[in-house]
């Protein structure tokens, strides 16, 4: 019977257990009210790999440029390209939900308990980012003093060079560790979805369920936005290469990407669709797209943006620019750090909304209302990683001259 439940992939025990919840809080409401324990278990396990997933993930990421030279011509290029399409995304997805607003009216049970603390300044926040005691940090979840140091750190390991290998080793196998333990709790998440939904539908009725339908719309529009109009100006405009090619070309690894939910995931498939179909030789295929798989989350940032806006809006909290600002920066930072993992964004969201200044009790509510219409969200947001990574992958061969342009124009392998 257990062999046979684990047989069955991850997403669609989890899509399976929320049509069974959502049958089980409108027919038994007062039992699915006794089992949301389960989802609160759930939801504590993911709040409890949060600090050390961001550290340590984002450590390691820095560290896998590898040799400081690679901080160069490419290096330098990649980077650019991945943290600029990275920004774009958050943009496209922070204004997409202003204009919608998909929080706006929604009514998730305890939302409006909030206990408002008093808002620091620009200056405050953008102070407290460097933290005066890392261990500190940490031990308090100060999210972007954590990934300041995390990137501080990683930088150190990464220019030390030789001396430093120790290190470096311990925090990839410590990103091993934190991937492995991210794959454990998920897979208790099929019983925290059947809590949190049965949960929300015994408690607000199965109209609740309408409420996400602004957020999904807001989420897949700054998707399309963002693929369509930032990846095809990249290709039209600054590659001088026509975008139904590069489309096409993508086609089977956006297929895997939506399928497995995972960038590491789909990287054997996106570094064969780039040198086979898109003429990207293999120095700079074998480079950038295992980088983009760590770092450049284009998709992860939207989300994670659009739903700190969410979070912001049904909490009635103000909204002005500075708080977009800080959303921005953050969702932008915490993506690099996001693990190429099914529904990783979500576990990150806390990092955002601290920035809010949103409790932990909030939090939770939150990530409960969200976390059972994840799973087709994620699909979405690891094609829009991936296509970010071919995307950024062709504009670099093309620049350091590792690009068969004959190739990119040919029919495409399957």
């Amino acid at each position: 019977m257990f062999s046979a439940w684990f047989k069955i992939t991850l997403w669609k025990r989890i899509m399976g257990m929320l049509v069974l919840g959502i049958a089980f809080g409108a027919l038994l409401p007062d039992a699915a009210l006794s089992i949301e324990w389960i989802g609160a278990l759930f939801i504590r396990l993911i709040r409890m790999i949060v600090v050390p997933l961001v550290f340590i993930t984002l450590v390691s990421g820095v560290v896998a440029m590898g040799d400081p030279k690679r901080l160069g011509s490419l290096g330098v290029k990649t980077l650019v390209m991945y943290m600029g399409t990275t920004l774009v995304a958050i943009t496209i997805g922070l204004v997409i939900a202003a204009i919608i607003q998909p929080g706006a009216g929604v009514d998730i049970a305890g939302s409006a308990a909030r206990d408002i603390a008093e808002a620091q300044s620009l200056k405050d926040r953008l102070l407290s980012i460097i933290p005066l005691n890392p261990v500190a940090a940490l031990a308090e979840g100060n999210m972007l003093a954590i990934i300041f140091f995390a990137l501080l750190l990683g930088c150190g390991v990464l220019l030390t060079s030789e001396k430093s290998k120790p290190i470096a080793t311990l925090f990839e196998s410590g990103s091993e560790v934190m991937l492995k333990i991210t794959h454990l709790v998920m897979e208790l998440a099929p019983f925290g979805v059947f809590s949190l939904i049965s949960g929300v539908v015994a408690t607000g009725g199965l109209a609740l369920l309408l409420d996400v339908l602004p957020l999904v719309i807001t989420f897949i529009s700054a998707c399309l936005i963002h693929v369509i109009i930032t990846h095809g100006a990249i290709m039209k405009f600054l590659l001088k290469l026509p975008p139904s090619r590069f489309f096409r070309d993508i086609t089977g690894a956006q297929l895997v990407a939506f399928s497995t939910s995972s960038s590491s995931g789909t990287l054997p498939v996106t570094m064969t669709v780039a040198e086979e179909n898109l003429g990207i030789k293999k120095p700079v295929a074998g480079s950038v797209l295992p980088l983009g798989a760590t770092i450049n989350m284009d998709g992860s940032a939207l989300y994670v943006g659009i739903l700190a806006v969410f979070s912001g809006q049904v909490l009635g909290i103000h909204m002005g620019i500075a708080e977009y600002l800080l959303i921005a920066l953050s969702a932008t930072l915490v993506s690099i750090g996001t693990a190429a993992v099914p529904s990783a964004s979500l576990f990150l969201l806390a990092a955002v909304l601290s920035v809010l200044d949103i409790d932990a009790a909030q939090t939770a509510i939150i990530v409960g209302f969200i976390f059972p219409f994840d799973r087709p969200l994620d699909m979405c947001r690891t094609v829009v990683n991936v296509t970010g990574d071919l995307s950024v992958a062709t504009a670099v061969a093309k620049w350091e001259g590792e690009f068969d342009e004959e190739t990119f124009r040919a029919e495409a392998v399957d």
